[in-house]
C-alpha cells in the first residue's frame, strides 16, 4: 500500500496575516498560520483552489503598486504550494497582474477550460506528479465559466473560456492511463443539496455534483462558494470544500492498495496557533504600510453606519446602503442607484478611516449606468423581493438565498425612488408601487440606473439585467469612490430617507406555509 497526503486551501482572498483587517487584533486565521500546520514530505501535495489575488485590504494595497516579486506568490511559495487552480477573482486586476503572480509562483497553475489567447500565461490543463513512493497523481484544474459574465469585457476578449465538463473530460482522458490517483481542482461549488441530491441552482456557475457524476475522479477539491464541506461521496468521488478567508484548510489522506483500489478520507482543520515566521517576516514591510494606510482618517459622518443584521436591514432599510447609493449617484449622475451589502462587514464609524471603508466595501466592483424601462425595473425589484419568505406569518430569509451558500449580497437596496413591497402577495406580484418625483414610474419610462459591475452581469438571478444598453462605465473601484466622496466633503451628512416600504404579512396574509419557490 502507498499513501498520499493532500493539504488543500481555497478562496484565501489575500488573507495571509492572522487578521481580518477590521481591527489590528490577531485572530485564528490567515494563510501563514495555515501553512505552519502543514507537515510536508515527499508523499505530500500542497494545493490551492484559486481566488488568492483579491479580497483583503492587503491585496487592495498591493494591487495598485505592481510589486515584484508578487507578494501573493511569495506567500504561496513559503507554504510549499505545488499546484494551484485559477479562481474567478484572480482575473479581477487584469491579465498582466495575473501573469506577474503566476510567473513568480513556484507552483504549477492548472486550468483546462480557460486560456489566454496570446498564450503568455503559464497555465496547463493537467499534470501528473510522481511522489517519492512512486505513486502517480494526476491533477486537472478547472474554473467556473462565469468569468465571462463577471470580468471586464476587455479582459474576457483576451480569454478562451469553455464550459468545464467537456474540458475536464479531455484532461481526464489524458491523465487516466498515466495516474494511480486522479484529483480534480475545481474553482466552483455544489449545485445540489448534498444530503438529498436536489438541484438548488441550475445556473451553471457551480457544477461540482454534475462533474462528479460524469467522471471518475478519486478526489474533487472544490471552492468558490466558501462553504465548509469536510467530505461527501458523489458517485465514487470524495468531494470536499474548505471555507474562505483562510480560516481553515482540508487534509485528505489517500491510500492506494496493491491491487489498485483507492480509499480516501478527508477532514477540515483549523490553522496552527502561530504563524509561519518566514512568511510574517518576508512581507512585514508591506504589511506595515498596509496597516498605516488603513489607520489614516478619511472624513467625518454625521451618524455611524453599523452593518446590522441582514434580514432587519432588508426589512427596515439600512443607512449604510443609503450611503453607498449616494456615492454611486454622485459618481454616475444616474436617476436611480442600486447596491447590495456583503454577508458581513465592519461598517463605518463617525470618524471614518480607510480601514472602515475597505473593510466594509470588500469587492473589486466598478460601476455601470444602464438604460432601464419601468417594466424591467419592476422585474428587478421583484427578484430582490424574493429574498423574503413568509412561513406561518413570520418573515424569514428565503432558503434560496441561504443554500447552498449564504447570499445576502444578492438582496439589493434602491435609492432615487420610493417603492413598496407587499409581503401579503405571492412572489412575482409583490412590488405594488415605484414612485419617482411624486408619481408612479410608467412601464415604458426609461431611466438611468447605476449598478455595480457584478450585478450588471445579471448574476444572482437577475437575468433581466443582461443585455441592457450601457450608457456609461465608471472604472474606479467603488471602495475608492467611497474614499473620494468622504475626503472631498470632510463632513458628510448621510441620506436618511426611507425609500422602501414593507407591508408585512399580518393576520390577513394570502400566503401560508412556505413560499420559497418563485
Amino acid at each position: 500500500m502507498r499513501t498520499l497526503t493532500i493539504y488543500f486551501t481555497s478562496d484565501i482572498h489575500g488573507y495571509f496575516y492572522p487578521t481580518d483587517y477590521a481591527t489590528p487584533q490577531e485572530k485564528p486565521m490567515g494563510l501563514f498560520k495555515i501553512e505552519n500546520a502543514f507537515a510536508r514530505d515527499g508523499n505530500t501535495l500542497v494545493l490551492d483552489g484559486g481566488d488568492v489575488l483579491q479580497g483583503s485590504p492587503f491585496t487592495a494595497w498591493a494591487s495598485r503598486r505592481r510589486l515584484r516579486p508578487h507578494p501573493c506568490a511569495q506567500a504561496m511559495n513559503l507554504g510549499g504550494y505545488q499546484y494551484v487552480a485559477l479562481g474567478n477573482h484572480d482575473f479581477n486586476f487584469g491579465l498582466e497582474a495575473l501573469g506577474d503572480y503566476l510567473r513568480d509562483l513556484n507552483a504549477v497553475c492548472l486550468c483546462c477550460n480557460i486560456r489566454d489567447r496570446a498564450g503568455k500565461l503559464p497555465i496547463r490543463p493537467w499534470a501528473v506528479h510522481t511522489l517519492e513512493n512512486g505513486l502517480r497523481v494526476g491533477l486537472v484544474g478547472a474554473c467556473t465559466p462565469f468569468v465571462r459574465r463577471w470580468e471586464k469585457p476587455e479582459t474576457v476578449a483576451l480569454l478562451e473560456i469553455e464550459e468545464p465538463l467537456p474540458a475536464i473530460r479531455r484532461a481526464l482522458d489524458a491523465i487516466r492511463p498515466r495516474a494511480d490517483v486522479k484529483v480534480l481542482l475545481y474553482h466552483g461549488g455544489f449545485e445540489c443539496d448534498l444530503q438529498s441530491g436536489e438541484t438548488i441552482s441550475a445556473s451553471g456557475e457551480n457544477q461540482a455534483c454534475a462533474i462528479c457524476r460524469a467522471t471518475d475522479f478519486d478526489v474533487a477539491l472544490t471552492g468558490h462558494q466558501h462553504v465548509s464541506v469536510a467530505g461527501v461521496d458523489i458517485c465514487g468521488t470524495r468531494a470536499l470544500q474548505s471555507g474562505g478567508g483562510a480560516k481553515e484548510f482540508a487534509r485528505v489522506d489517500v491510500r492506494v492498495f496493491d491491487e489498485g483500489s483507492v480509499r480516501v478520507e478527508s477532514r477540515l482543520l483549523p490553522p496552527a496557533a502561530t504563524a509561519l515566521q518566514e512568511g510574517v517576516a518576508a512581507l512585514a514591510p508591506l504589511e506595515k504600510q498596509v496597516q498605516a494606510w488603513l489607520d489614516a482618517p478619511a472624513g467625518r459622518l454625521n451618524v455611524p453606519l453599523p452593518f446590522g443584521e441582514p434580514l432587519q436591514n432588508a426589512l427596515h432599510g439600512c443607512l449604510l446602503a443609503n450611503f453607498i447609493n449616494s456615492v454611486q449617484l454622485d459618481a454616475s449622475g444616474a436617476d436611480i442607484s442600486a447596491c447590495s451589502l456583503p454577508n458581513r462587514c465592519k461598517g463605518l464609524a463617525v470618524d471614518a478611516t480607510v480601514r472602515d471603508v475597505v473593510s466594509t466595501y470588500v469587492y473589486a466592483n466598478t460601476l455601470r449606468v444602464v438604460s432601464m424601462d419601468g417594466r424591467t425595473l419592476r422585474r428587478y425589484v421583484e427578484r430582490t423581493a424574493e429574498y423574503f419568505s413568509v412561513v406561518d406569518g413570520d418573515v424569514r430569509v428565503n432558503e434560496r438565498f441561504l443554500r447552498p451558500k449564504v447570499e445576502h449580497y444578492n438582496y439589493d437596496y434602491f435609492s432615487g425612488m420610493d417603492y413598496t413591497i407587499d409581503l401579503r402577495r405571492p412572489m412575482g406580484e409583490r412590488v405594488t408601487s415605484m414612485r419617482r418625483n411624486g408619481r408612479e414610474i410608467a412601464a415604458d419610462e426609461v431611466l438611468r440606473v447605476c449598478l455595480n459591475s457584478y450585478r450588471a452581469t445579471g448574476t444572482g438571478g437577475y437575468d433581466m439585467l443582461c443585455g441592457l444598453r450601457v450608457e456609461r462605465e465608471i472604472l474606479t473601484e467603488v471602495s475608492d469612490l467611497i474614499l473620494n466622496y468622504i475626503e472631498a466633503r470632510g463632513n458628510v451628512t448621510v441620506d436618511d430617507h426611507r425609500y422602501l416600504t414593507i407591508i408585512p404579512p399580518g393576520d390577513g396574509a394570502r400566503e401560508r406555509g412556505r413560499d420559497d419557490a418563485p
